[in-house]
């Protein structure tokens, strides 16, 4: 078993380590954001707890609920972009905003300004910013889904979250030479390079990787088959490298949020994780990866537009929405979860 700094400290963090900070941020943030609206503004703002909208998970351009970035002015879009900092790290709002900027470079190069709008990204408030019981609130648009949700005050759900960036690389124009995606790439094709190297070959469990992404905008994500290769069966290295994928994912949110949902995958069993690769491990091919352990799945798929566009999405299988805190809060405090 692995015995390096990294996973001894996943495995003491309590599971709700210091969330109060970000928590905190939120219901002032979410409240600040409400505050600069007028009545039409809330009205497509904000939601009862319980709305249909809530677990809607898109990534894909199409017609949204909630309040648009265009019909903001700019005193709003300010209080909407803190929402965004009351959670994601430095790096996970970078590549939110580098996300956005790409729907411009669409524009030049489909010409379709109707379909390709960087202010088509859409904020939505669910139930009263800090009810005690619970609340929530999301941020989607084309490539980028982000659903938050607090549950007693304490504790928080981060997923579903995705992340996509078409084009992987920008090759022409003012923004030339960027990978919105560039990490997720680079340290899972270094890990399957390096098991290769080792002897480990059941990790590539095809040759041909899946169209895209399978657990795609399901609102409750499965189980996948097993596929690749264990922790438990990797070296200490292989295992630091699995982890410091993972990371490049929870990392995208702050410290506090980060460290939890480690601490969480973590306690549900370090060897049980698994990492597979499908498709070309030379850059230029097409490939897909997942990483699953008893609780979580991570996806990442490079198929599209010649193998240039790629979704990266990270499910919780009974905690995507909160699910699995709003149950345990209602079955201690007797609360009819429909009610709320």
């Amino acid at each position: 078993m692995m015995k390096s700094s990294l996973l001894a400290l996943l495995l003491v963090l309590p599971l709700a380590a210091d969330e109060a900070s970000s928590i905190d941020a939120m219901k002032a943030a979410a409240e600040s954001f409400l505050g600069t609206l007028d009545e039409a503004g809330r009205g497509k703002a904000s939601f009862p707890f319980q709305s249909e909208q809530r677990e809607n998970f898109r990534f894909t351009p199409q017609v949204r609920s909630g309040l648009p970035l265009k019909e903001m002015n700019d005193l709003q879009r300010a209080a909407a972009m803190k929402l965004l900092d009351a959670v994601l790290s430095e790096r996970g709002k970078l590549k939110a905003m580098q996300i956005i900027t790409l729907e411009s470079v669409l524009r030049e190069i489909e010409q379709r300004p109707d379909v390709r709008d960087p202010e088509k990204y859409y904020v939505s408030v669910f139930g009263k910013p800090g009810d005690p019981v619970a609340w929530g609130w999301k941020f989607e648009g084309h490539h980028l889904a982000l659903n938050y949700t607090v549950v007693g005050g304490k504790e928080v759900a981060v997923t579903p979250s995705f992340y996509g960036s078409n084009p992987g690389e920008v090759r022409e124009g003012e923004h030339k030479g960027l990978r919105v995606l560039r990490a997720e790439e680079e340290l899972a094709r270094a890990l399957v390079l390096v098991l290769l190297k080792e002897g480990k070959k059941e990790v590539i469990f095809s040759d041909r990787p899946p169209a895209e992404i399978l657990s795609a905008e399901h609102r409750e994500a499965k189980a996948l088959e097993p596929v690749g290769i264990a922790a438990a069966e990797m070296s200490a290295a292989q295992k630091k490298a699995l982890f410091d994928l993972i990371s490049e994912y929870s990392g995208r949110h702050r410290k506090d949020l980060a460290e939890a949902d480690m601490a969480r995958i973590a306690k549900a069993g370090i060897g049980k994780i698994r990492f597979g690769w499908a498709g070309g491990v030379r850059p230029g091919e097409a490939w897909y990866y997942r990483i699953q352990g008893p609780t979580f799945l991570m996806e990442a798929a490079n198929t599209q537009n010649d193998a240039n566009h790629v979704h990266a999405t990270w499910r919780d299988f009974t905690g995507d929405f909160g699910r699995d805190l709003l149950g345990e809060h209602y079955r201690q405090h007797g609360v009819d979860g429909g009610g709320h």
